[in-house]
Protein backbone atom coordinates (compact mmCIF):
# COMPACT_ATOMS: atom_id res chain seq x y z
CA UNK A 1 0.00 0.00 0.00
CA UNK A 2 1.34 3.13 -0.92
CA UNK A 3 2.14 5.73 1.96
CA UNK A 4 -0.68 8.26 0.01
CA UNK A 5 -3.21 5.71 0.21
CA UNK A 6 -2.33 4.56 3.31
CA UNK A 7 -2.84 8.51 4.69
CA UNK A 8 -6.02 8.63 2.77
CA UNK A 9 -7.45 5.98 4.78
CA UNK A 10 -5.89 7.28 8.79
CA UNK A 11 -7.98 10.38 10.42
CA UNK A 12 -6.84 12.36 12.92
CA UNK A 13 -8.87 12.88 15.33
CA UNK A 14 -7.88 15.69 17.13
CA UNK A 15 -10.53 15.68 19.68
CA UNK A 16 -9.50 11.89 21.33
CA UNK A 17 -5.79 13.48 20.24
CA UNK A 18 -5.26 10.34 18.01
CA UNK A 19 -4.61 8.40 14.56
CA UNK A 20 -7.54 6.26 13.50
CA UNK A 21 -8.06 3.87 11.11
CA UNK A 22 -11.54 1.96 10.76
CA UNK A 23 -11.19 -1.94 9.63
CA UNK A 24 -13.34 -4.35 8.86
CA UNK A 25 -15.92 -2.84 11.48
CA UNK A 26 -13.57 -2.08 13.83
CA UNK A 27 -11.01 1.08 15.08
CA UNK A 28 -7.32 0.82 15.38
CA UNK A 29 -5.59 3.43 16.94
CA UNK A 30 -2.51 5.30 17.81
CA UNK A 31 -2.97 7.82 20.68
CA UNK A 32 -0.18 10.78 21.22
CA UNK A 33 0.50 13.94 22.28
CA UNK A 34 1.66 17.07 20.75
CA UNK A 35 4.62 18.74 22.22
CA UNK A 36 6.26 22.10 20.40
CA UNK A 37 6.42 20.78 16.35
CA UNK A 38 6.30 17.14 17.61
CA UNK A 39 4.01 14.38 18.07
CA UNK A 40 4.96 11.83 20.39
CA UNK A 41 2.62 8.76 19.52
CA UNK A 42 2.47 7.05 22.73
CA UNK A 43 0.24 4.26 22.02
CA UNK A 44 -0.69 2.08 19.28
CA UNK A 45 -4.01 -0.69 19.68
CA UNK A 46 -5.48 -2.93 17.34
CA UNK A 47 -8.57 -4.97 18.00
CA UNK A 48 -7.83 -8.62 18.97
CA UNK A 49 -9.18 -10.05 16.24
CA UNK A 50 -7.48 -8.24 13.65
CA UNK A 51 -4.11 -8.50 15.13
CA UNK A 52 -1.56 -9.92 12.87
CA UNK A 53 -3.02 -8.67 9.67
CA UNK A 54 -0.79 -5.77 9.01
CA UNK A 55 -3.13 -2.94 10.41
CA UNK A 56 -1.11 -1.14 12.83
CA UNK A 57 1.39 -0.85 10.17
CA UNK A 58 -0.74 0.46 7.89
CA UNK A 59 -2.07 2.40 10.95
CA UNK A 60 1.47 4.17 11.91
CA UNK A 61 2.12 4.28 8.15
CA UNK A 62 -1.06 6.52 7.78
CA UNK A 63 -0.44 8.23 10.93
CA UNK A 64 3.55 9.42 9.68
CA UNK A 65 2.39 10.37 6.50
CA UNK A 66 0.33 12.45 7.90
CA UNK A 67 2.63 14.10 10.34
CA UNK A 68 4.77 14.52 7.28
CA UNK A 69 2.49 16.17 5.48
CA UNK A 70 1.65 19.15 8.19
CA UNK A 71 5.25 19.69 8.72
CA UNK A 72 6.04 18.17 12.09
CA UNK A 73 8.75 15.70 13.80
CA UNK A 74 7.41 12.51 15.59
CA UNK A 75 8.53 10.29 18.63
CA UNK A 76 8.28 6.74 19.37
CA UNK A 77 6.61 6.87 22.76
CA UNK A 78 5.37 2.87 22.13
CA UNK A 79 7.63 -0.08 20.98
CA UNK A 80 5.79 -0.45 18.02
CA UNK A 81 6.06 2.79 16.53
CA UNK A 82 9.82 2.07 17.75
CA UNK A 83 10.24 -0.58 15.69
CA UNK A 84 8.50 0.49 12.88
CA UNK A 85 10.51 3.59 12.65
CA UNK A 86 13.66 1.74 12.82
CA UNK A 87 12.80 -0.91 9.97
CA UNK A 88 11.44 1.84 8.02
CA UNK A 89 14.24 4.20 7.31
CA UNK A 90 11.90 6.41 4.61
CA UNK A 91 10.84 7.74 7.53
CA UNK A 92 14.03 8.92 9.09
CA UNK A 93 13.35 12.93 7.99
CA UNK A 94 10.51 12.90 10.70
CA UNK A 95 12.53 11.74 13.85
CA UNK A 96 15.71 14.00 13.27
Amino acid sequence: MSGTTAAANVRDNKALNRFELDAHGEIAFANYRRTGGRVVITHTETPPPLRGRGIASRLVRGALDLIRAEGAKVSAGCGFVADFLDAHPEYADLTA
